[in-house]
């Protein structure tokens, strides 16, 4: 009997009672937890009506929140599927020494608090770092501005698209890049045209993962950005610094654009999965 059918069979015997308690269980739970917080926000960015929302959203330093946002989100991510699909690639499709200390190394983020992330970069870059006299020299700024900001998002957010990709490349294995390989195709067009293709529904999703950690994240950033206003606040630190103030329409405001940013990525995520499953294509490995 098939894992699916057992499943089938196990659910069948279940009681009506367990059922509907187990449901109105995850309900509870996903009103309390999501739904109550999301209402809040909205109803708080709106309170004051549309035109106090959108002189919010409309005011310089707001602008200038979400577009360093962006940036470091666009910079961030691209970089982290470079890095992690050609982590993936060596890890799942090729033995070496010190594979298990770059497994290791990639889930390095997960271990470390974001706070203490941006503290070794400033530890490291900033004006009494170790590297700090030496950037100085070259009038090179990185700690308290944009690549400062742009290199915690991507410490932060890289083991994501990895992570997602390393158990479905292991689980797929290596026979069809190898076929590939010996009917004479080079390692880009192995690439291209079976790994690729392979991962593309599974690279999707790090990439949704990634985007939204990106865009979310706050420890590390607020560390590193010297919270000027107007120049190195990202949208999460507008929020904080607009709160307080006791400036609660605009802090709302801010924080219900991520907070919609978050249900969009949300729909976007849910539409991978089912297009991966109306495919018939694996997203995640089975490691």
């Amino acid at each position: 009997m098939s894992a699916q059918a057992l499943q089938r069979k196990i659910a069948t015997h279940e009681s009506r009672g367990v059922t509907l308690a187990l449901i109105l269980l995850a309900l509870t739970y996903l009103i309390l937890f999501l739904g109550v917080p999301l209402y809040a926000v909205f109803y708080q960015a709106f309170s004051k009506g549309w035109a106090l929302y959108w002189e919010a959203l409309k005011e310089p330093d707001a602008l200038s929140a979400v577009k360093l946002t962006v940036i470091a989100a666009a910079i961030s991510v691209p970089a982290n599927v470079v890095f992690g699909v050609a982590a993936a690639w060596a890890i799942a499709k090729f033995e070496f020494k010190g594979k298990s200390l770059l497994i290791t190394l990639i889930d390095l983020p997960f271990a470390v608090s974001p706070v203490v992330s941006g503290l070794i970069y400033v530890l490291l870059f900033g004006a009494q770092g170790w590297f700090g006299p030496w950037l100085q020299a070259h009038d090179i700024k990185l700690i308290f501005a944009v690549p400062g900001i742009v290199l915690a998002t991507i410490f932060v957010t890289f083991p994501f698209i990895a992570r997602e990709l390393i158990p479905l490349m292991q689980a797929q294995g290596k026979e069809e890049e190898e076929a590939a390989v010996s009917l004479g195709a080079s390692g880009w067009q192995t690439f291209w045209r079976v790994t690729l293709p392979n991962i593309k529904w599974g690279l999707l999703y790090g990439v949704i993962l990634c985007n939204a950690r990106a865009m979310g994240e706050f420890g590390a950033v607020s560390v590193v950005s010297g919270h000027i206003r107007g120049l190195t606040n990202t949208m999460p630190l507008h929020v904080e610094i607009l709160y307080n103030e006791y400036n609660f329409v605009a802090a709302f405001a801010v924080a219900s654009l991520l907070a919609l940013l978050a249900l969009v990525t949300l729909g976007v995520k849910s539409l991978i999965e089912w297009q991966a499953r109306r495919s018939g294509e694996p997203l995640h490995g089975t490691h």
